[in-house]
């Protein structure tokens, strides 16, 4: 049996860390979060991860930074990691503006958590 997926998500809001945590886990996803886009380069940095799920809007270091700062570092297997951004906002961003800011995908808040595994299944499988 193969191990687990690794999936880092990056969000401030608790109760959007514990329903994510609970849907991934119905799909055998390991979830490791963190609050801010600081505690996300931290994180990576320390592990591997297959896929990350991106808050835009967050305290410390946004989303768009953080993905920016992920893209530009030197290890390729974690420049090149799948992130999926998430965002309240999303009419404020065309398609084209979350690929230049280095995103692979988005979802729009409030999540509607079929299309978040939906999504993330389409980067895992």
């Amino acid at each position: 049996m193969s191990l687990p997926k690794k999936i880092l998500v990056g969000e401030d809001s608790s109760i959007i860390i514990n329903l994510t945590k609970n849907v991934l886990a119905f799909e055998n996803y390991e979830m490791t979060a963190a609050r801010n886009g600081k505690q996300v380069l931290e994180k990576l940095e320390n592990e591997d991860f297959d896929l990350i799920l991106m808050d835009i809007s967050m305290p410390v270091l946004d989303g768009i930074a953080c993905t920016k700062l992920i893209r530009e570092m030197k290890d390729e297997k974690k420049s090149s990691i799948p992130i999926i951004a998430i965002s309240g906002n999303i009419h404020n961003m065309t398609h084209e503006d979350f690929r230049k800011a280095g995103f692979d995908d988005f979802i729009q808040k409030p999540l509607d958590y079929d299309r978040v595994l939906a999504t993330v299944k389409k980067f895992l499988n």
